[in-house]
């Protein structure tokens, strides 16, 4: 890391030619890594990493540049060699930083680094063990636990000095069950904004037993029958569609290229009248919270949609600046050698009044998703297809056989408007999302809802 007084002489080397804003971006970040598979620890990786990206901006255009050298030479070459995007001489810069003091504290109860290794790997290898006695079907497991302890500065020409520090705890458990037919999947994780006494409450031990379950259950589902039909999914499915279907869409910089389904929308009707739809950095313990983004802006709840109407996007500062707004708090990075961009942090649709039950008992045949697998949406038009991992017909009103090999397509804003149910519970899932070669930590979630009609594929009798 680096002190405030050679931060400031940085920024002011790098506005000596002019610019518009700079910035300095300081990382500290250590890791541990334990993947079992095929009944042995595959890997053991602990390390650490260290270094700084320093961003001008100037006229709409930025200069980035990193380095893992923290020598104030080197730094200052940096500046220097960045500085010349810019071409009007200005008159000596004054940079005056003030530390910045979070609004959201959070409270970590067990640094993993003080945790023991051999305590680390126990729980893997017991999460592997309860998976092989579960069934004999049961042909592949595949555990990770990892935890990374990131430390931050940074400094910007705005006289921002920022801090902070997360701690990340993830366990994932993928199980292959074969029957001699049939090959299913099951795949459970856990995590967030948190340390080891993320296993308190959750144990690796237990998730995985619920992917063992899903894999060797979907073994003798039937196969999805393919037509259109009302599409419950439930909280406990996570909140892939809402990140996917229309997160992306609110991200500044997608909606300033017109790469966005949702360009140009401001205060208009884009989802059902009982839909809302928040990105909030600051929710306890979940994987995409933080007390400052990664240029030193505080996290935020953001309303972006509110009783269907966009109330906003996701903006970071360069997105800001060319809508003459403010940082929403979400300009995210994967780590020092990337630059920032508009990113989620925990996106979510609000819960409504009505209890889960009431909303399934509504349809007389239809789908039951109880967990999403992976998808893929087209920003620019909506469209977006969606695995079911795992899935259950609907028969009058309750829910009935499972079913394999589902996919939900359809269009994001059209999916967002037809929604006429919304049930009171709200359950989270977490990820790493990727954009433009980056990946960050988010979580997203969703109420029980119902959608009245959707085309589900599947099995064309």
């Amino acid at each position: 890391m680096i002190s405030p007084e050679l931060a400031s002489k940085i920024l002011k080397k790098a506005l000596s030619k002019g610019g518009d804003f700079a910035d300095i971006f300081c990382e500290n970040r250590q890791t541990t890594t334990i993947q079992l598979e095929d009944n042995k620890i595959e890997k053991v990786i602990i390390g650490s990493d260290s270094g700084a990206g320093i961003r001008l901006i100037y006229k709409g255009l930025t200069a980035f540049a990193y380095s893992n050298d923290f020598s104030e030479n080197a730094l200052i070459n940096i500046a220097d060699t960045i500085s010349k995007i810019a071409k009007d001489i200005l008159s000596d810069s004054v940079i005056n930083l003030k530390k910045r003091y979070p609004h959201t504290a959070y409270t970590i109860k067990k640094q993993p680094d003080m945790v023991p290794i051999s305590l680390k790997i126990k729980q893997v290898k017991e999460a592997n063990d309860n998976v092989r006695k579960f069934d004999d079907k049961i042909k592949q497991v595949n555990v990770i636990y990892r935890d990374s302890i990131q430390k931050i500065a940074i400094f910007n020409s705005n006289d921002v000095f920022a801090e902070d520090e997360r701690v990340y705890t993830t366990g994932i458990v993928q199980v292959i069950a074969f029957d001699g037919e049939n090959i299913q999947t099951g795949y459970e994780s856990v995590g967030g904004l948190i340390g080891f006494e993320l296993f308190e409450t959750a144990s690796l031990q237990e998730i995985a037993l619920k992917a063992a379950r899903r894999s060797v259950m979907m073994l003798s589902a039937k196969r999805a029958p393919a037509g259109r039909m009302p599409v419950i999914i439930s909280s406990k499915a996570g909140g892939t569609m809402i990140h996917e279907a229309i997160g992306h869409g609110l991200e500044a910089d997608l909606a300033q290229q017109g790469l966005s389904v949702y360009s140009g929308k401001l205060g208009q009707k884009v989802a059902s009248s009982i839909i809302s739809v928040i990105d909030d950095g600051t929710i306890p313990s979940k994987r995409g919270s933080y007390s400052f983004d990664d240029e030193g802006s505080p996290a935020n709840m953001n309303m972006l949609v509110k009783d269907g109407v966009l109330l906003g996007y996701m903006y970071d500062i360069y997105t800001a600046m060319v809508d003459r707004t403010s940082s929403t708090g979400n300009g995210r990075r994967q780590s020092y050698e990337h630059k920032p961009m508009p990113r989620m942090t925990n996106t979510y649709i609000a819960s409504g009044n009505l209890a889960p039950d009431e909303v399934i008992s509504s349809v007389h045949r239809g789908l039951f998703v109880k967990k999403m697998g992976g998808g893929q949406v087209n920003t620019i038009t909506g469209d977006f297809v969606f695995e079911v991992q795992e899935g259950y017909l609907i028969d009058n009103g309750t829910i009935g056989d499972a079913v394999r090999g589902a996919t939900l397509i359809g269009n994001g804003p059209e999916t967002l408007m037809s929604i006429d149910m919304v049930a009171s519970d709200l359950g989270f899932s977490i990820g790493t999302c990727g954009k433009d070669a980056q990946g960050v930590p988010v979580s997203d979630a969703m109420p029980t809802l119902r959608i009245p009609e959707m085309v589900v594929g599947g099995e064309v009798k």
